[in-house]
């Protein structure tokens, strides 16, 4: 199918009892069995049985992705029950905020802490979330193909969210200070024993896609609202595709469309395409290069790289676990690189895209983001039988608060179909075969000691604990690197890149399958402190397939540091249980 259609949605209402219009946004079902399009459609049927949910695909091709599946459970919301319980005693989600012990968040200028305000409005009747009970459609179309109306439209609701009062919790300030609540520090939640409040950080971990789809789903809510128009979509930034990759022009006609402009963006990006290895300079590619270098990326974030639960979505994080426990393939890749690319390096802390607490400020973070939802979609369509979702309670369990378009505060629980060009594109290696012996000569590795400090290109000969491993061996556990201990300060750009058996010290090329994948932050401020530790898994089974280097005792490693202050912690190799 072509990458000029759509993403569709069916989209439930709610029951008149609860506060919802008909507008929902792309949520799906843990628990719901589907069959899969590579390309990203699939059809759901709701059952009586709201708790019993399945879906079979559009036998007719549709580029629609029906919603009522995608509101029930985590990949969308939960499991169908029509309020949420309370948490017992011994479970251990992560729990929504208190909104009266919101405090403030912290930004940095010029190297000094800035307090920042990000609190919303207090509201103290919480509802919880209902199961809508009837379908409609709505369509969330690619930003680069909408038509005039489309975008007029778009920026009226837009302009109207922004003429808001800015008490008001569906203003566009408020809805963009939700993203620096969540992401730094200004939401909390009591420790076990009550002494002390723990940080809520919905990056970095398993809640990382959730929690940005219920972000995107009440955000779309209020636009509709705003225009009378309970179908309204907003629009999806294609920068996975070559057609789609330069910033849309919507975004940056401050004459036509004002309310979808913002001075605040690195100018000169604007004006290229997307970069998805992006590292906070340019590289100088001409947009063939940029093209192939994306196209091997996103293979590797959605695919090579992908083949468990937590490589791809994330780390377990649950009440009581340190922040930041690792970010999945996309989130880390991707993702950040966008962030990088469009925050304005005029600015002292990179705003606004290029900062957690400001991002919510530029009208692009909802296309980005938009996109990024499709990638969870995208990837859970070509899982076939393999696990879709998480199904541990503290997952499925963890709570979120949102304002809806009537103003009222709502609980959530965690609980497209368009040509995908970089399914076709794995990335080739220049050289196969058994290699490490005769890469690198031994007089030119360095010897290394953790913890090292990455301030320059580090290679190192890693152990393998198996080799020639069988299929059935594969299939039963991943071969990941562990990068662990990974510190850097988190209020600033940071970001290494990682290759294997990379003979040739090209490290700008990523379309080869010598790249392995990236380790990539966007700055932020925590409580304390201001160093914290996170790690990085990189799946390396279908790597060194590609490589030929499955027989081989050792791999050579190479770190590449891209931006920031890094000090790494060790390096290993690990086997992970596949889902």
């Amino acid at each position: 199918m072509s990458s000029s259609l759509p993403c569709s949605w069916a989209t439930p209402i709610l029951p008149s009892s609860s506060s919802y219009s008909s507008s929902q946004v792309l949520y799906s079902n843990p628990t719901a069995r589907r069959t899969p399009n590579l390309n990203g459609g699939f059809r759901a049927t709701q059952k009586t049985d709201n708790q019993n949910m399945k879906s079979s695909h559009d036998s007719q091709g549709s580029n629609k992705f029906d919603r009522r599946d995608m509101l029930i459970g985590l990949g969308g919301l939960y499991g169908a029950a029509s309020s949420i319980n309370p948490l017992n005693a011994s479970a251990a989600p992560i729990p929504p905020p208190d909104l009266n012990a919101c405090r403030t968040a912290t930004n940095i200028n010029n190297g000094q802490p800035v307090p920042y305000s990000c609190c919303p409005p207090v509201n103290n009747r919480i509802v919880d979330f209902r199961l809508p009970a009837r379908p409609t459609i709505r369509t969330r179309p690619a930003a680069h193909l909408v038509n005039a109306q489309y975008i007029s439209r778009f920026n009226l609701a837009m302009q109207r969210m922004i003429n808001l009062p800015a008490s008001d919790p569906r203003s566009f300030m408020q809805q963009a200070n939700v993203h620096c609540a969540y992401c730094n520090g200004a939401y909390t939640y009591p420790s076990a024993t009550g002494s002390q409040r723990l940080e809520i950080q919905v990056h970095n971990c398993w809640l990382f896609f959730p929690f940005h789809r219920w972000y995107l789903y009440f955000f779309e809510r209020i636009l509709g609202s705003l225009i009378n128009d309970p179908t309204f979509a907003m629009p999806y930034w294609n920068w996975d595709s070559p057609a789609g990759m330069y910033t849309p022009n919507m975004y940056l006609n401050q004459r036509q469309y004002p309310a979808l402009f913002n001075t605040r963006r690195n100018q000169r990006n604007m004006t290229l395409p997307a970069d998805l290895g992006y590292s906070g300079t340019n590289n100088n590619l001409n947009p063939t290069q940029t093209a192939a270098n994306n196209c091997a990326i996103m293979h590797n974030e959605i695919i090579r790289n992908a083949n468990t639960l937590q490589n791809f979505m994330g780390r377990i994080y649950r009440r009581g676990d340190a922040i930041n426990p690792g970010a999945g393939t996309h989130e880390a890749g991707s993702h950040t690189a966008i962030h990088i690319w469009g925050g304005d390096p005029r600015q002292p802390s990179g705003e606004d895209l290029g900062n957690f607490y400001s991002a919510g400020r530029d009208p692009l973070f909802y296309a980005h983001h938009a996109n990024v939802d499709r990638m969870w979609t995208l990837w859970r369509n070509r899982r076939g039988n393999q696990p879709r979702d998480f199904t541990d309670p503290d997952y499925l369990n963890a709570q979120f608060l949102f304002y809806d378009e009537n103003r009222q505060l709502v609980r959530v629980r965690a609980d497209s179909r368009v040509n995908v060009p970089w399914i076709q594109c794995p990335p080739q290696p220049r050289v196969k075969g058994t290699r490490v012996g005769k890469m690198v000569e031994a007089p030119k590795l360095e010897t290394v000691e953790f913890p090292l400090k990455l301030d320059k290109i580090v290679k190192i000969l890693v152990p393998r604990p198996k080799k020639s491993r069988s299929k059935e061996e594969k299939d039963k556990e991943q071969e990941v690197l562990l990068i662990s201990d990974i510190e850097v300060d988190t209020e600033k750009v940071v970001k290494f890149d990682v290759f294997v058996d990379e003979e040739e010290n090209d490290y700008v090329n990523l379309a080869k399958a010598e790249y392995t994948g990236t380790f990539a932050q966007v700055p932020h401020k925590h409580e304390t402190p201001l160093q914290v530790k996170t790690s990085r898994y990189l799946e390396l089974t279908q790597q060194l397939e590609d490589l030929g280097v499955e027989d081989d005792d050792e791999i050579l490693v190479t770190l590449v540091p891209r931006a920031g202050d890094i000090t790494i912690g060790s390096i290993k190799i690990i086997y992970d249980p596949s889902d």
